[in-house]
This record gives C-alpha cells, sequence and structure tokens, in this order.
C-alpha cells in the first residue's frame, strides 16, 4: 500500500516535471518570436519615418522651384519697366515727340527771378510725349535761336505723360542793362527739337504775350526742358 502510494507520488512528480519542462520549452521559443514582432515593427516606424524626409524633400523642392521662379518673373518685370522708357508708367514705343500739335504752351512773365519768362508745355494728347533739349524760341521776325544754358541740361529726357507738363524759363535781358540791341516783341513762336537736336520737328507753338509785349536783348537764353517747374526757375 504504502509502496503503491509512494509509485504514485513519482509519478505525479515526474509528470509535473515533464510540464513544467513542456511550459518552459514553449515560453522560450515565443521569446524570439516576440522579440522579432518588436524588431519588425520598430523595422516598419522606421521604414516609414524614412519616407518622411522624402515627402518634405519634395514639398521643399516643390517651394524651392516656386521661389527659383521668382527672380525670372521680377528679371521680366525689370525687363519690361525697362522698356517702358526711364522707369516711368506709360511711356515705350508708342511715345512721341512733344510738338505743337500735340501740347499746349503757355508763356508768362515771372517776378523772381526778374527779367525772366517761364515756357509751360502741357501734353494734350493721348499718347506720351518727349520734351527733347530745349525750347528753340522766336520771337517777332528773328532769324537766329538764343543759346541754351548748358548747365540746366537735365540728367534724363522730359517725359510727359497726357496731361503732365514741362518747363523752360527764358532769360530775356541782362539785368544790369548791358544787353545791347534791346527791344519789346509781341509775338513768340517755340520750336520743338527732336532727339538729335538738329533740327525742329512737328508744328510749333505760339503762345500768347503780354499785350504791352516782352522787352528782349541779345543776351536772351533758355534753359534746356526741365521735369518740374523749381529747376526751370533756379537759372
Amino acid at each position: 500500500m504504502s509502496t503503491a502510494r509512494n509509485s504514485r507520488t513519482r509519478l505525479l512528480t515526474t509528470a509535473a516535471t515533464g510540464a513544467l519542462a513542456v511550459l518552459s520549452l514553449t515560453a522560450f521559443s515565443n521569446g524570439p518570436d516576440v522579440r522579432s514582432e518588436g524588431a519588425a515593427t520598430n523595422a516598419a516606424v522606421s521604414a516609414s519615418a524614412a519616407t518622411s524626409p522624402a515627402v518634405g524633400s519634395s514639398h521643399h523642392e516643390a517651394k524651392h522651384a516656386l521661389a527659383g521662379s521668382q527672380p525670372a518673373m521680377n528679371t521680366h518685370t525689370t525687363k519690361t519697366l525697362a522698356a517702358s522708357g526711364n522707369g516711368r508708367t506709360g511711356t515705350g514705343s508708342n511715345a512721341v515727340t512733344c510738338q505743337g500739335s500735340n501740347t499746349k504752351t503757355v508763356a508768362a512773365p515771372l517776378n523772381r527771378p526778374v527779367n525772366h519768362m517761364l515756357l509751360t508745355v502741357t501734353n494734350t494728347g493721348s499718347r506720351t510725349c518727349y520734351l527733347y533739349n530745349y525750347p528753340a524760341v522766336s520771337f517777332g521776325e528773328a532769324q537766329s535761336v538764343p543759346p541754351a544754358i548748358e548747365a540746366s541740361r537735365p540728367q534724363a529726357v522730359v517725359t510727359l505723360k497726357p496731361g503732365e507738363s514741362g518747363y523752360a524759363s527764358m532769360n530775356l535781358s541782362a539785368t544790369d542793362g548791358s544787353g545791347s540791341h534791346g527791344r519789346t516783341e509781341k509775338s513768340l513762336a517755340v520750336y520743338f527739337l527732336g532727339a538729335s537736336g538738329n533740327e525742329s520737328v512737328g508744328t510749333a507753338a505760339h503762345p500768347a504775350l503780354p499785350a504791352k509785349g516782352v522787352y528782349i536783348d541779345d543776351s536772351l537764353k533758355v534753359t534746356y526742358w526741365q521735369q518740374s517747374l523749381d529747376d526751370a526757375v533756379q537759372w
């Protein structure tokens, strides 16, 4: 009886030991698989992260390409402005030379400087016009054109959009009375020079003078055309 109980105890112990062994083997064999799945998951995450820079690079490249096209647009804009003439809107290949038929000219005596007269030319046409060089003026029956004050030459051609005005002043006579051949004239013709400055173009303007006329002498001089009134009256 005792022998039989002992034998049964040994069998149960042996069976339990075997079961533990099986469980240990099973646990051991599952261990590497769990680690492998974790590694695979990490690898998948890494692979996903690795693709992110590619997407980011594409976005960066697209922005870079857009930014790269900007200078080209700026260059085109710059060229367009350059072609428009002196950077002033509305000028360019459609511009013409200012002359009597597309402008209105007014002659007005100035209180200061004394013995000076101001010429104001306003663009009455529908296209931008250029005032080249200086006014070629002729008082009365004069056969010659008075000289221009070289120091008054502007840095750029005076450009008038429709409705804009340009200016020039005339030194009519010497303030100290030293001028010769002084006389009073009651008519004035203003001729417009071309880009070359060698001859007049188009039609002349005939602005009205004061009823009593203006006194001139051989010291008569004119300024170059100016873009602003202030520049015209400082000579």
